[in-house]
């Protein structure tokens, strides 16, 4: 058993999980200086979005939501950070306890309910961060207030762009979160296409030098037909990726016990649980679009396998969060040196 594997089993696992990522989120930024001259990670790589990533492998959003230590992250080995899900407002997000592990499914539940800082303040960090030099590739994942009615969600997602896209390597509009009542609604194509549009436009208007890429993030949730689509609609929007996918409100195949489960109540799952329905969207959407839509696959990834499996189905990059969690800091490198290996092979 590895150092990390103990400490988690017989530390971690008695603290509560939100107190623990803030916890090993300060060290994380505290240790970065040290942590960017002893990690090397090898480099694969990847042309997407128009971009060079250095490979496959970055953080999906919901770790950083507040744009804090992206430095520090980025130290650890991956190639990419999405910060976020930030919001057109300033919100706290929902009461806690509001994050759950399932450790024997080596799962998260969360309803966390979009906590951040607001796109204002997010945008003010952001541009110190980059006018100091910061460089790794920046995704922004923005949502909707939940304070914002449905009907002026476009407003709030185009408030967001404008204030975000000006630092954003890339774009993603997230329509899939459980935790935001209502949200979900959104990801039908005749509410989700103005919404695109409306940040589309505004992301121009602030970068008339540049084109940011922009991406929507989708549910496993989504039934086939809808999956298709959402890719019908990327298409025609020209819209530059798909991220598939968010947690689920599923709680099929779980190990967990049925009364600690329905103890927990309602949020998102992730983790290992979610991998094989996030590697069917992604090959399901790959068939559907083609090769040059970007397409990131996030979704149970732990292992190098499970990596090269979402690879395979047609993701042109992929991202991890809980096995982050469980795997522990050393994971990023882990996972890059295996996944290099594997493409050399293949070579």
């Amino acid at each position: 058993m590895r150092p990390y594997d103990v400490v988690f089993e017989q530390a971690l696992t008695r603290v509560d999980p939100e107190r623990i990522h803030h916890a090993a989120f300060a060290a994380i930024r505290a240790a970065a200086p040290l942590t960017g001259r002893l990690v090397r990670v090898p480099s694969a790589p990847v042309h997407a979005l128009g971009l060079t990533f250095p490979h496959p492998l970055g953080l999906a959003a919901g770790f950083d939501k507040n744009a804090v230590g992206i430095d520090g992250l980025a130290a650890l080995g991956f190639g990419h950070v999405e910060i976020g899900t930030v919001t057109g407002e300033a919100q706290p997000g929902n009461p806690q306890p509001r994050l759950f592990r399932l450790t024997g499914d080596r799962a998260i539940v969360n309803r966390m309910g979009f906590n951040n800082d607001g796109a204002e303040v997010v945008a003010r960090r952001l541009a110190a961060w980059r006018s100091g030099g910061g460089s790794t590739i920046l995704g922004v994942n923005i949502g909707k207030s939940k304070v914002v009615p449905e009907e002026e969600a476009a407003g709030d997602y185009e408030k967001s762009s404008g204030l975000l896209a000006p630092y954003a390597d890339y774009l993603v509009v997230n329509v899939s979160s459980p935790n935001t009542p209502g949200l979900r609604d959104l990801q039908a194509v005749e509410k989700l296409a103005p919404i695109l549009a409306a940040v589309r436009r505004r992301a121009d208007e602030v970068r008339p030098d540049h084109r940011v890429p922009l991406l929507v993030k989708i549910a496993p949730d989504l039934s086939d037909d809808d999956v298709l689509a959402v890719a019908d609609l990327a298409l025609a929007s020209g819209l530059d990726g798909i991220i598939a996918t968010n947690t689920t409100i599923s709680r099929d195949g779980l190990t967990t016990p049925a009364s600690t489960v329905a103890g927990i109540g309602a949020g998102g799952l992730s983790g290992r649980p979610l991998a094989q329905r996030s590697e069917d969207v992604v090959r399901t959407l790959r068939r559907r679009v083609g090769p040059d839509l970007a397409l990131i696959g996030v979704g149970g990834i732990t292992t190098v396998d499970d990596a090269r499996r979402r690879l395979a189905a047609g993701a042109d990059l992929i991202q991890g969060y809980t096995a982050f969690v469980y795997e522990g800091p050393l994971w990023p490198r882990r996972m890059v040196k295996g996944i290099v290996r594997g493409l050399a092979t293949d070579a």
